[in-house]
């Protein structure tokens, strides 16, 4: 397990969980006006880091049942943190923010309970990472100060509120058939 953490996909993911420091600090009232460049820059090099661990975990045949668990569970930590400080913020509505946080933790039980009854990890899918991509993109049309009103910061929050939903039924549709196949 520990071998297993230094590889460098998993170490990709954590950084990923550690680049919630910088964002919170720079995402303070007093200086979030200044540092909305370093920011969207720092959700792109986070984004970055998402796409390499999973491509260097396949081309270096570095598939972990850690880096199955680590790698969603660095995106859900990131955008968890980013929607809560940008609620703080009044950037984004209560609503939006407690569906994304409340969909990543039905994901996170959901899964536990399905990998402990099958005896491994669920890998992610492609409609999980298509909703994680719709919600970064409206992170960053509100990092970058796309008014909220404005039709491409309302079109960004109903597509990412309408995947979390879809996302939410594929899940359980999936979660259903391990369970049933095992």
């Amino acid at each position: 397990m520990i071998r297993e953490l230094f590889q460098i996909s998993n170490l990709l993911s954590l950084l990923r969980i550690f680049l919630v420091i910088p964002f919170w600090l720079m995402m303070e009232a007093s200086v979030y006006d200044q540092n909305r460049i370093i920011l969207i820059g720092l959700c792109l090099f986070a984004g970055v880091t998402d796409i390499l661990d999973g491509y260097l975990a396949r081309k270096l045949n570095q598939i972990t049942e850690l880096g199955k668990i680590l790698d969603p569970l660095a995106d859900k930590i990131c955008v968890a943190a980013i929607f809560l400080k940008l609620y703080l913020l009044g950037e984004i509505p209560l609503f939006l923010t407690a569906v994304v946080v409340g969909r990543d933790v039905l994901i996170v039980i959901a899964a536990l309970l399905v990998s402990k009854r099958i005896k491994k990890v669920l890998p992610s899918n492609m409609l999980g990472k298509i909703t994680v991509l719709v919600i970064c993109f409206y992170i960053l049309i509100v990092l970058y100060g796309v008014p909220k009103d404005h039709m491409l910061n309302m079109s960004f929050l109903y597509a990412s509120v309408s995947m979390i939903f879809i996302s939410l039924i594929g899940y359980g549709i999936r979660a259903k058939e391990f369970v049933e196949k095992d």
